[in-house]
């Protein structure tokens, strides 16, 4: 049985990637790639909005689409959904290096380990043999971004995006949240899109039934109608049953004026007719739907977070300047639309997105990191934001 380990481990071993190994004992050059990091993220942060404090917790997370969920901190890997501990490294230093998805430790023994994600698997290295981490061999593709500005940082926010889809579902934090949301899932959907990696939720877009995610104290919110009608043309076509199901609901939600017809009702808690009724005409472009509503001439807090398409019909009374420290992905989505620079990242290297005492996250999840972000009520990172500065560096190439 031993031989038989043994045959089986270093067969792992040839498999996994030779960089594993090339990486170890090259401190140097990882703090160099560090540095690098850092000085990207400090002239990212002069030419947006700045950064914001977040709690000064030193960890990383490991599991991007659909593997196992990992959390390393202070030594020691764990199972992040669980809180099972796999690994304990007695540890001298450590280098973190979020656009690697690579953490270096030094041992108290003299020994080095890597732990490091790559488009196939989470590897565990020594320098002497590696071995993927179980739960972890599912592909993800993982572009380097190099014809943008800032690879470095797109490379961060795509991994905080796929750090979050748990068995196939796109939440805005797996700690916090247990259920997907429509809004968040759609702006993740159109960020998956375009890095190839939209078929990470086929399975959950899939198994939808209802067109409302009901996530907001179970409210119906008519911006879901759209979101889940554009999720779903990812996979399927107006056939599907779902589709006309959003179609039936949609009209309970119709205004109808002499100028046409469009739909208004709650979405976080008030009514913003302008972003719904934009996400509906989405949807079911996106489908190759018919389309006879027209986009209300209305005030709408919600106009400018819908940035991508119909950007000549802006309403005033949008979220423009408020709510940028708690819920930064408004800040972001409005700057989207207005090309302007004005929203923040983290202070930290890592994670670089957040979202602040949001009324139905369950924040006791943050605790497996670490109880200050649970206090603070804090889950970070948080996949709407990642999207919106995401979205946005897409637009400067090199």
């Amino acid at each position: 049985m031993k031989a038989r380990y043994v045959i089986l481990f270093y067969l792992m071993f040839i498999i996994n990637p030779v960089s594993l190994v090339a990486s170890v004992g090259k401190d140097k050059t990882l703090n160099k790639s560090l540095q690098d990091y850092r000085n990207s993220l400090t002239a990212f942060r002069l030419e947006f909005g700045g950064s914001r404090d977040m709690p000064d917790v030193k960890f990383f997370l490991f599991g991007m689409g659909n593997r196992t969920k990992l959390l390393y901190k202070d030594g020691v890997l764990k199972n992040a959904v669980t809180g099972i501990e796999l690994h304990r490294w007695n540890v001298v230093n450590e280098i973190i290096l979020p656009p690697e998805y690579t953490v270096s430790l030094n041992l108290a023994d003299g020994n080095h380990i890597i732990i490091k994600e790559d488009s196939s698997a989470v590897w565990i290295s020594d320098g002497k043999s590696g071995i993927a981490v179980e739960g972890t061999k599912n592909p993800v593709n993982l572009p380097d971004f190099e014809e943008y500005r800032y690879p470095l940082i797109l490379k961060v926010l795509h991994h905080e995006i796929l750090i979050n889809i748990i068995d196939s579902k796109p939440v805005p934090n797996f700690m916090v949240y247990r259920k997907p949301w429509r809004r968040d899932g759609a702006m993740m959907a159109m960020c998956l899109d375009i890095t190839g990696n939209i078929n990470l939720i086929k399975g959950w877009a899939l198994s939808l039934k209802d067109p409302f995610d009901r996530n907001n104290a179970g409210e119906t919110e008519a911006d879901n109608l759209g979101q889940t009608l554009y999720i779903l043309s990812f996979f399927t076509d107006k056939n599907h049953p779902l589709v006309a199901n959003i179609l039936e609901e949609a009209k309970r939600f119709e205004i109808v004026t002499p100028t046409g017809k469009y739909i208004r009702g709650m979405s976080d808690f008030h009514e913003v007719p302008v972003y719904q009724t934009k996400w509906l005409k989405f949807g079911l472009k996106s489908l190759k739907l018919p389309d006879d509503y027209i986009i209300p001439q209305s005030e709408d807090d919600y106009s400018a977070l819908f940035w991508w398409d119909y950007k000549d019909s802006y309403m005033p009374g949008t979220k423009d300047a408020s709510d940028r420290d708690k819920y930064p992905y408004l800040g972001w989505a409005c700057d989207n639309f207005h090309d302007v620079k004005r929203s923040p990242i983290s202070n930290r290297d890592y994670p670089l997105t957040w979202e602040i005492e949001a009324s139905q996250a369950d924040y006791k999840g943050m605790s497996v990191i670490d109880n200050k972000y649970a206090a603070a009520k804090n889950s970070s990172p948080h996949t709407w934001h990642a999207s919106e500065v995401f979205l946005y560096l897409l637009k400067f190439k090199k």
